[in-house]
């Protein structure tokens, strides 16, 4: 049995923090490695040690096979642990930890590489008599060939990158017109993010419930599985809610999942940590989907439901120990559902979102786990992936679950940059998620493209200028020492009256606050009246009562003119534009066409004297590992096309200007 005494955490974020926190339980020494836009992440503060790689971008750091590997050895580690993405399924990087006389911890090379590819798993699945989805898996990759499979195997078809995961490289194609199009695009986009054009083409199976299994392997050859995951809403094929056990499990349909997935692991002499992902259609059908080779994302939902902590177990296999526990001591008792906070812009497409952290807030109470890797202060860059936390409620009940997660999304707040937790906390509420009936089609019907959250209310833009008034209050208090708080809201000429300019949803609106006495204010907005009372405020929690009603809102004051506030249904920031000098205020530039994110420029398809239509795909931009297109908000004639494929580029930079018809 191996000895492990320092462990080397090849990952960042919340998994690096997360598996830091096992391995130190264990009494093992824990070491960070960190890019230049990491420098002070929470991972690199977790740690024992921190080791610096170079620079944000990931070939230059996090998936530099060479400088993970001198850190390993500069430490003096004995093993690394790569989390998921990156390296974690990187079969040259697993035998090269081998070669060094390091432990990796996940499975064999042979298998990574077996599993790492979908065209040679799924013949290695079909080979196993393992239910399969029809469709095309083979060497040639001519457009021709492609696009005649596709035909063949009839519409509609899921394009995928054969390398690779995480919805990047694949599309969705209902119409022979797209076909051409979207296996381009899926090759290009497999190229940038897996370093192989390499499709498969499958038959799509529309409105499955995608269910994976949890196996585990050691290296006496044993085998267990621990239960099911229901992963089905998802958006871009990225999963967004998870929950164990699956609403709609039968003991029949687990048993067969399950000893399905462990001759899975079977086939390929899997150890370690692997997940089975399947498609469960409408009528119980479940067909292999593929083998994640690595610890999972939603892992805790697994944890929460079994009682056991699979990092520990990950590191108990890798010293060669045998299994915690056999197939007949596993049992999945109560219930658990994790959604991800991720920092998008849902009312904007779900476009990604960088920037300070000014907030970082929800309340760790029984039945609730929250896996982070930020903390108030942070910084979220544009080079890696967009999601920044866990949030993972547990119940006896399905119910309990959902209720306590729910709560715990509408009492916390991430504020200073946009982020889903409205659209989570929308999605909960959903009847189809409430009956446990959702399946991948999910957002789709119920949000199409984009969340169009509820209007904001009057009494939260009431209670913000309150706020915002109270806030610019004490700091005239701390301005002048001398004199009387009280006096602060007083006026010679009657009630202290103040005035607030707000821009929501585009619509220029004022907040009228008049002083009544200590702590209560008359607000007017929008013809609408309000008697708001101050209860209580601590540095980022204000508590008011508003027409009778108790409201919390969780805030920060950014500026003397920027407020950021959320309560349990909204989150806003409202900024007094009669405060803020014209030239920091937005504005519109009608046909320039900006980069809605930082990311790379991966092309530009116009040029100056164009004329384009409408909707017509201008650029295309890569950020947090996805390809964005960036259309034509009209018809017109292209000007000037500045941007330069290949390049960085920064939120509001000009890419394409455009004269737009009339």
């Amino acid at each position: 049995m191996k000895t492990l005494s320092t462990l080397l955490v090849a990952n960042r974020g919340e998994i690096a923090v997360r598996v830091m926190r096992t391995a130190r339980a264990m009494g093992i020494r824990t070491v960070a490695v960190y890019s230049d836009a990491d420098e002070d992440a929470l991972h690199v503060r977790e740690a024992d040690q921190a080791i610096r790689l170079g620079g944000p971008i990931v070939s230059d750091s996090y998936l530099n096979q060479e400088k993970v590997l001198a850190a390993a050895i500069e430490a003096g580690a004995d093993a690394i642990h790569p989390g998921y993405g990156f390296l974690s399924e990187n079969s040259d990087f697993a035998a090269a930890c081998e070669q060094a006389n390091i432990v990796f911890i996940g499975p064999p090379n042979q298998a990574i590489e077996v599993m790492g590819d979908k065209a040679r798993a799924k013949r290695a699945m079909l080979e196993a008599d393992v239910p399969c989805i029809p469709g095309y898996q083979d060497e040639a990759q001519d457009i021709e060939t492609l696009l005649g499979a596709a035909e063949k195997i009839g519409l509609p078809v899921m394009i995928k990158a054969a390398a690779g995961g995480g919805g990047r490289g694949m599309r969705l194609v209902t119409e022979s017109s797209q076909l051409e199009d979207a296996i381009g695009l899926a090759k290009s986009e497999a190229q940038n993010a897996f370093g192989s054009s390499e499709l498969i083409i499958e038959r799509a199976v529309l409105r499955p419930r995608h269910v994976e299994v949890q196996v585990f392997a050691d290296q006496l050859g044993h085998v267990v599985h621990l239960g099911e995951r229901d992963c089905s809403i998802q958006r871009r094929h990225q999963k967004v809610i998870e929950e164990s056990p699956c609403p709609v499990m039968t003991p029949e349909l687990r048993r067969a999942m399950g000893e399905a997935a462990v001759n899975v692991a079977r086939a390929v002499d899997y150890v370690g940590a692997g997940t089975v992902e399947f498609l469960v259609d409408e009528e119980g059908r479940f067909y292999f989907l593929e083998m994640n080779t690595r610890l999972q994302v939603e892992h805790p939902v697994t944890e929460l439901v079994t009682g056991y902590d699979l990092v520990e177990w990950q590191i108990r296999v890798a010293r060669g120990e045998p299994l915690p526990a056999e197939q007949g001591d596993i049992d999945l008792l109560g219930h658990a559902i994790e959604v991800r906070l991720y920092a998008e812009e849902p009312e904007k497409g779900f476009l990604p979102s960088t920037g300070p952290v000014s907030l970082f807030d929800f309340p760790e109470v029984e039945g609730i786990r929250i896996d982070s890797g930020v903390a108030s202060g942070d910084e979220v860059s544009p080079y890696y992936d967009a999601m920044v936390a866990k949030i993972i409620g547990y119940g006896e009940t399905r119910e309990d679950a959902r209720r306590r997660l729910l709560t715990t999304l509408q009492d916390g707040a991430l504020l200073g940059l946009g982020n889903n937790r409205n659209f989570l906390i929308d999605a909960l509420e959903q009847q189809t998620f409430k009956d446990g009936l959702a399946t991948t089609a999910f957002i789709a019907e119920n949000y199409g493209d984009q969340f169009n959250p509820p209007k904001v209310q009057g009494a939260f833009v009431a209670g913000g200028g309150v706020l915002q008034h109270l806030l610019a209050m004490g700091e005239a208090h701390e301005r002048a020492p001398l004199v009387s708080h009280e006096l602060l809201d007083w006026s010679s000429r009657g009630r202290a009256v103040s005035t607030r300019d707000y821009r929501i949803d585009e619509l220029e609106v004022g907040v009228r606050i008049e002083t009544l006495g200590a702590g209560q204010y008359q607000v007017l907005f929008e013809s609408q009246e309000f008697l708001v009372e101050f209860m209580g405020m601590s540095d980022t929690r204000c508590e008011l009562q508003i027409n009778g009603w108790r409201e919390n809102f969780n805030f920060v004051h950014e500026s003397p003119a920027t407020l950021h506030l959320a309560n349990a249904t909204y989150s806003l920031s409202l900024t007094d534009y009669a405060r803020v000098s014209p030239e920091g205020v937005d504005a519109a530039a009608g046909g320039t066409v900006v980069a809605p994110m930082h990311g790379l420029l991966l092309a530009i398809e116009v040029s100056e004297n164009e004329t384009v239509i409408k909707g017509q795909r201008l650029a295309v931009l890569e950020a947090m590992k996805m390809q964005h297109e960036i259309t034509a908000p009209g018809d017109g004639v292209v000007v000037e096309a500045p941007g330069v494929a290949g390049r960085q580029v920064a939120a509001g930079d000009v890419m394409v200007v455009l004269e737009l018809a009339e």
